[in-house]
């Protein structure tokens, strides 16, 4: 049995879990009288092996309906889809020269990989998602190390989900050129950008003649200038921020590993605060297009890092043991040092500040979409969309049906414990995006990373059906599951001055298990007891069905082709 060094182990974590969402765990008074409760995670159990990592060049082989690397000559290739690519160029260019002043330097903060306390990193400037209120709290939690479970679960650096996968390997197989090179091989040059090699001659043509390249083909692209963050927003130390173009010249550019990591700390953390996790989503896709202010990644590179992003914390997710040790432990840490600082539930706190926001280009509107403006939930989950597709044309054929990838269903499980796996991958599949677009994967059967709205999944207010269904009725709100409507009584006669009929109610909650009606609203203790017993649930059916499989004929290894 795995131990951590205080002898905790994960089914008592659990436990713990499950004695924190007694009635009034979250409330102050409760915290005072059983603080074991809330506080038992103190120190994580032993990290069981990480779930395998998902491949992510063959995740992302779409791109090569677009682009096919040259094997023997990095950062070149041959372009097969002129369309996109130019859509891709067009794209970057517009947000490059459009972003505001205030944009660029969010974007520069955003670049960073530095190491607390002294510097910050991505998992630290997503907290801008949380509001006015919560934000600066986690800020302080994490800077102070009064958050250590959860600064080793999201750190960009070096956490266990934040810095789960690594998508070098993509980058290298890939070998697709940054939007800021040149187009012409230039003469050879000192330096670690020489443009006698370091360039993007091979889209020089398809770039030739457009209104956003100059004469040589080269992109309409500023580089931001280095400057001083000197506002102790993330830091209290002053922190010298640069885009690192020379750094990055000869790294491949697709997919974007800032915005990888960006997501695999935000779809974390939006799935401990499932109570704001539309708003740091749609914080995380600030995230990526601010990649794209800098002029460092094109939107394909964002697709394919939020794609990259998404699968990897659904294989966390899709782990018991991961769940179980590391998530669910730094989830009621950081629930309830997040409510111990402001005195009330997340929800009641975000209320009582601000909401995450956003206008990344003073109002202008960009070509074929909108101004990516975020006031409020609904349109920070609208923009998080438009963040999805650029805008592209679809490429490929639209009106499939939904394709959900195998554990995406699990990255609900926070916003819909109540729900079961089939009923939570209906959530997703009724709120994926159409089919056909950029790196959409819906024809090879394996479901589709890049069709995946979670933004809209996690704000869905989902309709129970009387024959175990799901409906999405909105999205946009606060996620909400409603109960199955009560069937209309027929009448029957009565004979006068008899006994009156009962009319039949609709199931309750006892009935479906459920609890509906209100947007979710968890405690510290509740949400993590919440999710452990679906964990534990969706562990044994695992462990039942894997156990039939063994018992039952061998499988066929030509049904594992292609995965």
């Amino acid at each position: 049995m795995k131990r951590s060094k205080a002898g905790i182990t994960g089914a008592a974590v659990l436990a713990s879990l499950v004695l924190a969402a007694a009635p009034g765990a979250g409330s102050a008074s409760a915290a005072a009288a059983a603080p074991a409760t809330v506080a038992a995670p103190a120190t994580a159990p032993a990290a069981a092996p990480p779930p395998p990592q998902p491949d992510l060049v063959a995740l992302l082989d779409g791109v090569t309906d677009f682009w096919v690397p040259d094997p023997d000559y990095p950062l070149h290739g041959e372009v097969v889809d002129p369309v996109v690519l130019a859509t891709n160029d067009r794209q970057v260019s517009w947000i490059n020269t459009h972003a505001t002043p205030a944009q660029q330097f969010a974007a520069l903060q955003d670049a960073q990989y530095g190491v607390s306390p002294d510097g910050y990193d991505q998992s630290i400037t997503i907290s801008t998602g949380l509001g006015s209120v919560l934000g600066p709290l986690y800020v302080e939690g994490r800077q102070s190390g009064a958050l250590p479970l959860t600064s080793a679960l999201l750190s960009s650096t070096d956490g266990s989900a934040g810095a789960f996968v690594s998508t070098e390997a993509a980058k290298e197989a890939y070998s697709f050129p940054r939007p800021f090179l040149p187009s012409q091989q230039g003469a050879s040059e000192p330096g670690p950008c020489d443009p006698a090699t370091v360039n993007a001659s091979s889209l020089q043509a398809n770039r030739v003649g457009k209104p956003y390249a100059n004469a040589e083909g080269d992109l309409d692209i500023v580089q931001v200038a280095p400057q001083l963050d000197d506002t102790h927003e993330f830091t209290s130390d002053d922190v010298e921020l640069d885009g690192d173009y020379e750094g990055l010249c000869t790294s491949g550019s697709f997919p974007s590993g800032h915005t990888t990591t960006a997501y695999q700390a935000g779809v974390t953390l939006a799935t401990m605060l499932p109570e704001l996790a539309p708003e740091i989503l749609a914080r995380a896709s600030e995230n990526g297009n601010d990649r794209l202010v800098l002029g460092v990644h094109s939107p394909l590179d964002i697709m394919g890092g939020r794609i990259s992003g998404h699968a990897a914390i659904a294989a966390l997710w899709s782990s018991p043991d991961f769940v179980a040790n590391e998530i669910l432990p730094a989830t009621v840490e950081l629930r309830s040092y997040l409510e111990q600082r402001c005195g009330g539930t997340i929800a009641a706190c975000a209320a009582e500040g601000s909401p995450y926001t956003n206008d990344p280009y003073d109002g202008a509107v960009m070509p074929g979409g909108t101004a990516q403006i975020v006031t409020d939930r609904a349109s920070g989950v609208a923009v998080y969309e438009e963040r999805m597709t650029y805008a592209f044309a679809p490429p490929g054929e639209t009106g499939l049906a939904p394709a959900v990838p195998a554990g995406a269903e699990n990255l609900l499980l926070t916003t819909f414990p109540g729900l079961t796996d089939e009923q939570r991958a209906s959530v997703i599949a009724q709120t994926e995006i159409d089919s056909g677009y950029a790196l959409d994967t819906t024809p090879t059967g394996e479901g589709s990373w890049q069709r995946v709205d979670l933004a809209a999944a996690t704000s869905a207010t989902v309709q129970l059906n009387a024959d175990g269904g799901v409906s999405v009725v909105s999205v946009g709100g606060a996620a909400t599951v409603l109960p199955v409507p009560a069937p209309t009584p027929t009448p029957t006669p009565v004979p006068t001055g008899g006994p009156q009929p009962t009319t039949p109610g609709g199931p309750s909650l006892a009935d479906t298990g459920l609890d509906t009606g209100a947007p979710v609203g968890w405690a510290a203790g509740a949400l993590a007891a919440g999710v452990a017993a679906a964990v534990v649930a969706a562990l044994g059916s695992r462990r039942r069905r894997a156990g039939a499989a063994a018992s039952g004929p061998a499988a066929d290894p030509s049904d594992r082709q292609g995965r």
